[in-house]
């Protein structure tokens, strides 16, 4: 199995369960509700850990007990987390499901995110194969590029536009005005930049201008939770090259652990598993 990292954010997630988003002014009743450890690189390191039987992840934490309940839920699904301790409350976010299966997040608290000074065992990644960057400084996506395959959202944006640094493939939405175009403003380049479109599946663009492109893989059972696919998505692509992969078999794989995660109660039901490969 490769030795897979994820470096970026925290969130403390409470989720509830609607028939339908309010309209404003509007009340509407919860069927279920429930809280877990959540955001993009949380899903991210757990669906790593569930691939590759263990991941490491490189966060920052606040110092109360929300961080320490977000370390502690962590580390019970399979995830060794190095973080840095943060004065102040951790970031908290609150996550409508309705009933088409869309998510609808509202988000309390600044994020959190690792920096390259920070005392964190950043000399792992240089025996690392694959990061997944969802957050961060310029010093710590440095240290990121360490790995064999460096794979990043655009939630990263302006580290990634400041710090020179090349990556292996940028995993963007091209149905999010905020992330599309993204890989206009970075120097150098990505190798490789790859757009999901949901059912539609998706594209990707070489740096050499080659093209390509995959169909989303089919349900595996009835759709459930939006929450999670998009990242659970991206972190199989880094697991897959980090596996030594083609990009395709990657994406193929991809499709597959959005797919299954599609199925499943959120965040993190359903994700694809080492005994699935």
């Amino acid at each position: 199995m490769p030795r897979v990292a994820v470096v970026g954010h925290v969130e403390w997630i409470e989720f509830a369960r609607v028939p339908v988003m309010p309209k404003p002014g509007e009340i509407v009743h919860a069927t279920e509700w429930w809280e877990d450890v959540g955001g993009g690189g949380s899903v991210a390191a757990v669906q790593h850990a569930k691939l590759a039987n263990g991941a490491e992840f490189y966060t920052a934490l606040a110092e109360d007990e929300v961080g320490r309940a977000a370390k502690r839920r962590l580390e019970e699904l399979g995830v060794t987390v190095y973080a840095a301790p943060r004065p102040g409350k951790h970031r908290r976010g609150f996550v409508h499901l309705d009933g088409q299966h869309e998510r609808t997040i509202t988000i309390l608290g600044d994020r959190l995110v690792p920096h390259g000074d920070d005392d964190l065992p950043w000399e792992n990644l240089e025996q690392t194969d694959a990061v997944y960057f969802t957050g961060g400084d310029v010093g710590a996506l440095q240290h990121s590029r360490k790995a064999r395959r460096l794979v990043a959202t655009p939630r990263a944006y302006e580290t990634l536009k400041t710090a020179n640094v090349k990556l292996d493939v940028l995993v963007r939405s091209a149905t999010d005005p905020g992330e599309q175009q993204a890989e206009e403003g970075l120097d150098p380049p990505p190798d490789y930049v790859v757009s999901t479109a949901g059912k539609a599946g998706g594209e990707w663009v070489g740096e050499n201008r080659t093209t390509g492109s995959w169909k989303a893989a089919e349900l595996p059972g009835e759709p459930q939770d939006s929450y999670g696919a998009g990242d659970s998505f991206a972190a199989a692509v880094a697991f897959g090259l980090g596996a030594g992969m083609t990009l395709e078999q990657a994406l193929e794989l991809a499709s597959r652990a959005g797919a299954s995660k599609l199925t499943g109660r959120a965040p993190y039901e359903n994700q694809l598993t080492a005994a699935d490969l």
